[in-house]
Parts: C-alpha cells; sequence; structure tokens
C-alpha cells in the first residue's frame, strides 16, 4: 500500500512521465500533484469534464461497464486518464512525452499503482 506522494513519485519514474495528479472528478480538485510541463489545475478541471462525459454517454448506450482507462494522444504527448476502482470519483491523470515514454509500460505503472493507492 501506498500514500498519495509515494504513488506520485513512482509514477514520475515511467519513462517519459512529465506531471501526475490524484484528481476528485467531483469537484476537479487535485489531492495531490508532481512534475511539471502541464498546468495540472486546468487540466484537472478539464479531464473530469471528459471523465464525466465518458460516463453519461455510457450510461445513455446502456453500457454496464467501468472505465479502465481514457488514453488522450496529441503530437508530442500522451495523457492517460485512469479512474480509481477501489475509490469511485478519483481517478489519476499522467502526462507523457511521447518521444521518451513507452505507452504500454506506463499503462502498465498506472495500472499497478492505482491497485496499491490508500486515500
Amino acid at each position: 500500500m501506498a500514500t498519495i506522494k509515494e504513488s506520485i513519485d513512482i509514477l514520475l519514474t515511467a519513462d517519459g512521465a512529465m506531471c501526475v495528479a490524484l484528481v476528485d472528478s467531483s469537484s476537479g480538485m487535485i489531492l495531490g500533484q508532481g512534475g511539471s510541463g502541464v498546468d495540472l489545475e486546468i487540466a484537472a478541471a478539464g479531464n473530469t469534464e471528459v471523465v464525466r462525459a465518458k460516463l453519461k454517454t455510457m450510461r445513455a448506450l446502456g453500457l454496464n461497464d467501468v472505465i479502465e482507462d481514457i488514453l488522450i494522444t496529441l503530437g508530442k504527448h500522451y495523457h492517460i486518464i485512469r479512474p480509481m476502482a477501489r475509490k469511485e470519483g478519483l481517478f489519476i491523470y499522467l502526462v507523457l512525452d511521447k518521444a521518451k515514454s513507452n505507452l504500454a509500460m506506463a499503462r502498465r505503472k498506472v495500472q499497478d499503482v492505482e491497485k496499491d493507492l490508500i486515500v
């Protein structure tokens, strides 16, 4: 089991990791953050809307499922959003430098951290 700070530090060791945040999707507030390169306050608020929109769409479609993660691929970055399975309403947000990262390994690291994170 790991604290928020320990979890953030682990995620920042991923190849190409730029910044990471733990976000409350009910308010868009950051519970913990680390790294640099993106304004995490703006990103947390915006990605809260992404998560809400996807959940609303899933309900409208009658999908009885859960979001494992949401990947946003930009020209220079990968943005990984992973809702926490054990703590509804929270998600991990990780930004990677696309040229320096291994997406599969980063997704796996986020998954492992999410399982061990204590909030």
